[in-house]
């Protein structure tokens, strides 16, 4: 993340991720002369309420019917980096791993070459993103 001159990662749990950007910011803004607070949470994107993990923006791509044809882990990839999203490619295999074993997601293929596909098709309700 940046803030103007000043670079910073955050690494911990989802959990504590409101709470770690929080301090974060406060201890930029007590750097930042002519900074208020509220602009760098703009500058951040924490208003406009972007922040997903890596297994939401799947199960999004899931509930939009995107997994009714099948798709390696590079048009995965590619799909969400076009969409705004940047996670690492591990990241996004892991989270594919998960939603095949929970049942939402089937793969296809051999290894290294899987393709996945939607297992049962979204329902109105069915599931919801982490976040709710």
């Amino acid at each position: 993340m940046k803030v103007g001159d000043v670079e910073f990662e955050v690494d911990c749990r989802v959990e504590e991720l409101r709470n770690v950007v929080d301090e974060v910011l406060d201890a930029v803004s007590q750097r930042s002369a002519g900074n208020s607070f509220a602009s760098l949470k703009q500058q951040t994107g924490e208003l406009t309420g972007r922040g997903e993990t890596c297994k939401g923006v799947i199960l999004n791509l899931w509930r939009e019917g995107w997994f009714s044809t099948a798709h390696g882990l590079g048009e995965v990839h590619g799909e969400m980096g076009r969409r705004g999203f940047h996670y690492d490619r591990t990241a996004v295999a892991h989270a594919l791993v998960d939603l095949v074993r929970e049942g939402v997601l089937t793969r296809v293929g051999r290894p290294r070459r899987y393709q996945y596909l939607q297992k049962r098709p979204p329902q109105a309700g069915a599931l919801k993103t982490e976040r709710e």
